[in-house]
């Protein structure tokens, strides 16, 4: 065999030496026992056969039989030190879920190389009492390979002990994990892979986690995160049992299935229903995305409310998922103060974290908005304060209650936002109250009433429909600079019926390119800060 010392999986490749005696100072036993019948191993699942959702389920079958399996394991003939290894394999199995089954075994003195083949010299304390073994491999390795690989055959190679220095080693697997461990042993000589079948992939990632191959691992998550994914395998992903020291090699492909799903229900409202189905993982992923397209941060706080009744109807288990896992997800600086006010009497929610967020919220609208832009972009604190691609754009409130009813609404605009309004955009505000009067803000981008020129428009609208109507004082006014207060630019009385509306075409008096340019007046930092005050003079 002519010997490739071509670089794969980014390194130099080893791969005339698998399995080759020449290179090799050591043999490995493998000892396949049963498995599932159905396991996408025992199945065709290297073949190709065999779905995610399979996958999947025989993962969690056989994490509950390997617990299974260790319970029923035979005591050694020191009980005490018996059970401080069964201790010791029970924090392993906590941490790994699948801790491979590995020992060194010395040949008898009076049989040859291929001596482990009867079954001699094996430790009767690591065989799984009634489990008939249904095949067995032996393959020739090199030590320094594998130890180079992994941390697991370092360990086993170098642990000081005399069995380390035997030429012998075996492990034990099931028939649905074979395949996978041969893959993955080539992988360490070769850099290389001989599928993309997602299904076999996932076995390799976790025998590679099993045997703590990191460069396999990563190779595996590359190559699952340029397949295309669905819902379920991106579910799948976020959902692997990979240990927690081994979690960073898989970081790629669960950010992945992540980006996926925020995009995929981008719109929540369009796929409300489905989302409701979404196991918890999936449910963080996407409320965790800043372009979720909502009507306002009410929308997500009512949504999560469901989603966990719906999900967990058991009320101290709802509270505790809604306190450690979602209510740190919800924007309460950008809610509504009408909502807020729910959200403190809300009995799904430990009082004094609602107490906490409500206070949180409120500090933040009050604040200048230098402040609030630069909480809202600092990494550390951008999770709680950015503002996502809302529908209706959030409003700081003001309310009077004397001498007579008044609020003040101010609304901010980007200078992107302004510019996507041409040449006949519009964008709504969140509601707010007067007296109990439901009202929003409108900005428009208008052709002039001579049809001469584009303008920008602010309008003051009633939210609710029907006959009731309302008399209000209104004023619209803007920052300009270089003052930066807030000036005048209309002011009337106007009586509002049912779905009736009060505006200015042109509130600047002045065309869209003007008021766009870069030296206009009414851009601060970036921003266009708009106020309208509201008052309803009762007789």
């Amino acid at each position: 065999m002519d010997p490739d010392f071509s670089p794969g999986g980014g390194g130099p490749s080893f791969e005339f030496a698998f399995n080759e005696v020449n290179f090799s100072d050591r043999e490995l036993r493998i000892e396949v026992f049963p498995g599932d019948d159905d396991a996408p191993g025992s199945s065709g699942a290297g073949a190709g056969g065999g779905g995610l959702a399979d996958w999947a389920r025989h993962r969690k079958r056989r994490r509950e039989e390997l617990l299974k399996e260790k319970e029923s394991t035979t005591h050694m003939s020191d009980q005490t030190n018996c059970n401080e290894v069964e201790a010791e394999e029970c924090d392993a199995y906590e941490e790994n879920q699948e801790e491979p089954v590995a020992m060194i075994e010395e040949s008898p003195p009076d049989v040859g190389q291929d001596a482990g083949d009867d079954g001699q010299g094996i430790d009767s304390s690591w065989t799984v009492v009634g489990t008939p073994v249904l095949r067995v491999k032996t393959i020739y390795i090199s030590s320094a390979i594998l130890a180079a690989k992994s941390p697991f055959f370092f360990k086993l190679f170098s642990n000081g002990m005399k069995e380390s220095d035997q030429r012998h080693a075996t492990l034990r697997i099931t028939d649905s994990e074979e395949t996978a461990l041969m893959e993955l042993l080539s992988f360490m000589y070769s850099g290389k892979l001989t599928t993309t079948e997602p299904t076999l992939l996932l076995d390799i990632l976790m025998a590679a986690d099993k045997f703590e191959v990191v460069s396999c691992m990563r190779y595996c998550s590359q190559l699952l995160t340029s397949l295309p994914m669905t819902t379920e395998s991106a579910l799948l992903y976020l959902d692997l049992p990979c240990s927690i020291s081994m979690a960073a090699a898989v970081q790629p492909l669960t950010d992945a299935a992540k980006d996926f799903l925020a995009i995929k229900y981008k719109d929540l409202t369009k796929f409300q229903d489905e989302v409701m189905n979404i196991p918890l993982a999936g449910i963080e992923a996407i409320l965790s995305s800043n372009d979720l397209q909502v009507a306002s941060e009410d929308t997500i706080y009512d949504f999560l409310l469901r989603w966990a009744r719906s999900q967990y109807p058991k009320p101290e288990e709802r509270r505790e998922i809604l306190s450690s896992r979602l209510l740190p997800l919800v924007r309460f600086s950008h809610m509504t103060c009408r909502k807020l006010r729910k959200v403190l009497t809300c009995t799904d929610i430990d009082h004094e974290q609602a107490t906490k967020c409500v206070t949180e919220a409120l500090l933040y609208k009050a604040d200048a908005p230098h402040r609030q832009r630069a909480l809202a972009a600092d990494a550390v604190t951008c999770r709680k304060f950015a503002e996502r691609a809302y529908k209706y754009r959030p409003l700081k409130v003001v309310e009077f209650d004397r001498p007579y009813p008044q609020c003040i609404a101010y609304l901010d605009l980007k200078r992107e936002e302004c510019s996507r309004l041409f040449p006949s955009g519009r964008i709504y505000s969140q509601a707010f109250h007067l007296a109990g009067q439901g009202f929003f803000l409108s900005a428009h981008c208008n052709m002039e009433q001579q049809s001469t020129f584009y303008c920008f428009g602010l309008f003051l609208g009633m939210q609710e429909k029907g006959s009731m109507s309302v008399t209000v004082d209104y004023e619209f006014a803007a920052r300009t600079r270089p003052s930066g207060e807030f000036v005048s630019k209309y002011k009337g009385n106007y009586t509002f019926t049912g779905g009736k509306a009060v505006g200015y075409r042109n509130l600047f008096a002045i065309p869209w390119q003007t008021f766009m340019a870069d030296d206009s007046l009414f851009f601060i930092d970036g921003m266009l800060h708009l106020r309208a005050e509201l008052t309803i003079k009762q007789p």
